[in-house]
């Protein structure tokens, strides 16, 4: 799938390059962003290991960039760009026998938790889109493409605690766990999560004023943000993502 993606990436790149060479920059439509991510990283569904979601919380997480549109015609076009953004939140879940591998004090164990877990994740990147877009009209354009993300700094982990752990397998030692410092269990798996990410966006644009209009977009992980080998976290956790916000039109 990564690779599919790259090479999607890629061909829409050379495109866009080739098509550049028949027009002028005066054909380029150059916008600058702002706006605000709202979402989480999930898995996809939810496993009958994670029992409830007992609450969630959206982080700072906020998005700037700019893009280059290149006209084809007069409705489709190409549209690529930088952005500069934070994916974050944090999640408290309810779970059964759901596999862990968890710090307490000095010991570090592996097993099936039950109890009570809060997960919190940062993610700061880069990402870079590749978009097809239509405009319906001269104030309405549609984008969809895919996407790539090089991760600056990445931050997972939380606590696992009111519960017990069976060490190793469903019927091993049971660890407790309490709800106090010192009683519950941390983790911690900042190093293991991808510096790379692969994705689909799609969205649209509204131009409101002469220079200035609103967005919203839908960027969905194809690729989860920790490797296919690490098995310390038993699903895929992919991050889902909205986005509000405005633009300014320079030309």
């Amino acid at each position: 799938m990564k690779k599919n993606i790259a090479y999607i990436i890629i061909i829409m790149s050379l495109f866009i390059g080739r098509q550049a060479q028949a027009v002028t920059l005066d054909s380029l439509e150059l916008k600058a962003r702002v706006g605000y991510n709202i979402g989480g990283t999930s898995p996809i569904p939810l496993p009958e290991t994670i029992r409830s979601l007992e609450s969630f919380s959206l982080t700072p997480s906020f998005m700037v960039g700019f893009d280059a549109l290149l006209p084809l015609t007069q409705q489709w076009g190409i549209m690529t760009g930088l952005r500069f953004e934070n994916k974050g939140m944090k999640a408290a879940v309810t779970t059964k026998a759901y596999f862990m591998e968890v710090v307490k004090g000095n010991q570090q164990m592996a097993g099936f938790f039950t109890g009570h877990v809060e997960q919190e994740v940062k993610q700061w990147m880069l990402t870079v889109p590749v978009q097809a877009t239509l405009k319906l009209s001269h104030k309405v354009m549609l984008k969809g493409g895919p996407y790539v993300s090089f991760l600056l700094n990445k931050e997972f982990g939380g606590i696992a605690s009111d519960g017990y752990l069976r060490k190793d397998n469903p019927m091993g030692a049971k660890i407790l766990m309490g709800n106090k410092e010192g009683e519950w269990a941390t983790y911690d798996f900042d190093d293991d999560m991808r510096s790379v990410q692969f994705g689909i966006g799609i969205g649209a644009d509204w131009q409101v004023h002469k220079r200035i209009g609103v967005s919203a977009d839908l960027n969905w992980g194809l690729t989860g943000i920790f490797p296919g080998d690490f098995k310390t976290v038993e699903q895929t956790l992919y991050p889902i993502y909205g986005t509000i916000g405005v633009y300014y039109r320079f030309k």
